[in-house]
């Protein structure tokens, strides 16, 4: 009894560990935001395309060196948050390509660039 209870208590550890909801997306004008200052630890990408084996596009992260360095090397960047990034860049939820959420974000010298973020990192709401 005492292994079926520890078992179903790591399960629910280890799902919650690996599920990094640290998006939002606004239901009506579908632009994506990562909030200041969340309580938790991660480390979240944008893909190129819609595969997590591709380029690495944009890196939203709570580790300072990973932001402070780009040390992915990430195209649109790495940031702490949205608010974080040029206030005239923006990014935009397109619609759903598989287990990814397909983004557009827009520079403010009007230049998009696609990229494709896990479903498992953001909310719609």
């Amino acid at each position: 009894m005492n292994k079926f209870l520890s078992l179903i208590l790591f399960l629910l550890v280890a799902s919650g560990a690996t599920s990094q909801v640290i998006g939002r997306v606004d239901k009506k004008t579908k632009e994506f935001s990562v909030a200041p200052e969340q309580k938790m630890d991660y480390r979240v990408f944008g893909y190129q395309y819609a595969n997590n084996t591709t380029r690495k596009m944009i890196c939203f992260s709570s580790n300072a060196n990973d932001v402070r360095d780009n040390y992915s090397g990430c195209p649109l960047g790495s940031y702490f948050d949205t608010d974080k990034m040029k206030t005239s860049d923006k990014i935009f939820f397109l619609g759903v390509v598989g287990s990814f959420g397909k983004m557009n974000f827009v520079a403010g010298n009007g230049a998009k660039t696609i990229f494709y973020l896990p479903k498992s990192s953001f909310s719609i709401k």
